[in-house]
């Protein structure tokens, strides 16, 4: 049976996105691809008419990952493109949605830095060079906020923010939904507001 292109496009959309959600939970050393194929519905053999390697299905997938993360800081983004706009109140919602148990219980739709963080380490090509753009990124954000707010160095304290934010998801989400955990990501919420100044 031929399918449409359309189908294909959709079916390899499904793959992607099956593979976004592994590699969000478990990073790219446990992503097995007749695991993904099996929860779209499909056999391990129909992979290979949609990419041609589990290298290809992994690079794919984690620039679907990073590409739906720049969304994240959406309202952030928004304040600092309005010269009128409150950007402390944003910068201060932004790292408020970051450091909550909503952004730590719900890794498939997260960040990927806190899960991605130790699995780059050990690797190279594109994992870590998407690891890297999606860092640049949310730095680059930071350091526009930090600047529009006057902070001094703004460079460095973005690099120390995210190197804060993403521990604190990290250790949050391998200590588990509880009482610990949701300290941690208050406890480092407060901290970083009060060093801001926000």
């Amino acid at each position: 049976m031929r399918y449409t292109s359309e189908h294909k496009h959709e079916t390899r959309t499904k793959i992607l996105n099956a593979a976004a959600r592994v590699l969000r939970e478990q990073g790219p050393d446990r992503l097995a691809i007749g695991e993904v194929m099996a929860s779209v519905g499909l056999t391990h053999g129909g992979f290979y008419a949609h990419f041609p390697s589990k290298d290809a299905l992994v690079e794919e997938a984690l620039a679907t990952m990073f590409g739906e993360a720049r969304l994240s800081g959406a309202q952030l983004k928004l304040a600092l493109a309005d010269p009128q706009a409150d950007v402390r109140a944003a910068l201060r919602g932004f790292l408020s949605g970051y450091l909550s148990p909503a952004h730590r219980d719900g890794k498939q739709a997260g960040c990927p830095l806190p899960v991605m963080a130790s699995d780059s380490g050990r690797s190279a090509g594109p994992t870590r060079d998407h690891f890297s753009q999606g860092l640049q990124r949310i730095t680059g954000t930071l350091v526009a906020a930090l600047d529009r707010i006057g902070h001094s160095d703004p460079q460095a304290i973005a690099r120390a923010i995210v190197s804060r934010m993403v521990g604190a998801v990290a250790i949050a989400r391998a200590l588990g939904p509880g009482a610990e955990s949701d300290a941690v990501l208050r406890d480092s919420l407060l901290a970083l507001k009060e060093e801001l100044g926000l």
